[in-house]
């Protein structure tokens, strides 16, 4: 049943795709049903060009025919569309849980626009129940982590910091990196917590992202839903 509310979240999205469009395509799930149904669009004659948020999704793109680029070559995005693990108030995500945080929160960054796909069980009052995912470079990695828990006891949030694979098969991000997952339960202040794990000196960036997504579309049983930043 998942599968056919992302679908629909997914395609839904379609209408905000313009002919001519510089388009960032997310990653996950949800996004890859998003590819999918855009490939479909440009087999049938949409002009759009694409900059991927990971490898993964730029296989699957090439495989769907999409016209694909980079941000160096395009700059300004027009629109970005993507996934997210957790939609909590006002439109603050928690994304990462594919691993492609960095790679999607600079394209996002890079957009005029950002929306979000998602089935209704992403939407939640406070954010933290699914692990906050923290990229890391590997050097100085126990420090690194000692200084993420600090922070994370000044903002009063408790919680085991895990890295994603094991010791000695950690996973690695398409920019050579580390991911500490922090399972934090709840966080109710993202906003203070975002620019103060980013001023860690190791840390990368983090799955927190901020007043970057303008409107989501989340399907449920009576159909797909419009949430704004405003609502």
């Amino acid at each position: 049943m998942n599968d056919a509310l992302k679908r629909a979240a997914a395609e839904k999205a379609l209408d905000d795709v313009k002919p001519g469009m510089k388009l960032g395509i997310g990653t996950g799930s949800t996004a890859d049903l998003f590819t999918k149904a855009l490939g479909a669009k440009v087999r049938g004659g949409l002009d759009i060009i694409g900059v991927p948020t990971s490898e993964r999704t730029r296989a699957l793109a090439e495989k769907e025919g999409i016209r694909l680029s980079t941000l160096d070559e395009l700059g300004e995005l027009d629109l970005t569309i993507d996934g997210a693990d957790e939609i909590g108030p006002g439109l603050d995500l928690i994304k990462g849980g594919g691993g492609a945080l960095l790679r999607e929160k600079i394209v996002a960054s890079a957009s005029r626009r950002m929306i979000v796909i998602a089935d209704g069980t992403k939407v939640v009052p406070t954010l933290g129940a699914f692990p906050l995912p923290i990229e890391v470079v590997a050097f100085g990695l126990a420090a690194t982590r000692a200084a993420i828990n600090t922070v994370l006891r000044a903002c009063g949030l408790d919680g085991a910091l895990e890295l994603r694979g094991d010791a000695d098969h950690p996973f690695v991000t398409d920019g050579g990196h580390y991911i500490l997952d922090a399972h934090l339960a709840k966080i109710p202040e993202p906003a203070q917590l975002a620019p103060m794990l980013v001023g860690i000196p190791g840390v990368v960036d983090h799955g927190l992202f901020i007043n970057l997504a303008e409107k989501a579309y989340v399907a449920g049983q009576d159909g797909v839903e419009t949430l704004t930043a405003r609502a």
